[in-house]
């Protein structure tokens, strides 16, 4: 099994980014897909999360509004869509599902 995420990086504040996981190993289309992201010297969090076909999604408060979690079947892969980005959102993304982590993805904002 293997998560692979990518996209991350620095952008300024009021910014966007697509965040991008893909995923093998596993039958992707039987799972619900989640990312986390842990700031600095801070705990992991739930950011959001998709379920298997893509009908149903959550949000982290900080992020509802802001953030769309979505998902390809087909290519394997779940996206985290980050508009309006705040300096809050700095920190390290990750993917998980099937019980597996990806190495994480580094979204810096800053001006």
């Amino acid at each position: 099994v293997q998560l692979v995420e990518s996209g991350g990086g620095l952008v300024q504040p009021g910014g966007s980014l697509r965040l991008s996981c893909a995923a093998s190993g596993f039958t992707f289309s039987s799972y619900t897909m989640n990312w986390y992201r842990q700031p600095p010297g801070k705990a992991r969090e739930l950011v959001a999360t998709i379920t298997r076909a893509g009908r149903n999604t959550d949000y982290a408060d900080s992020v509802k509004g802001r953030f769309t979690i979505s998902r390809d079947n087909v290519k394997n892969t779940v996206y985290l869509q980050m508009n309006s980005l705040k300096p809050e959102d700095t920190a390290v993304y990750y993917c998980y599902g099937w019980g597996a982590w990806g190495q994480g993805t580094q979204v810096t904002v800053s001006s």
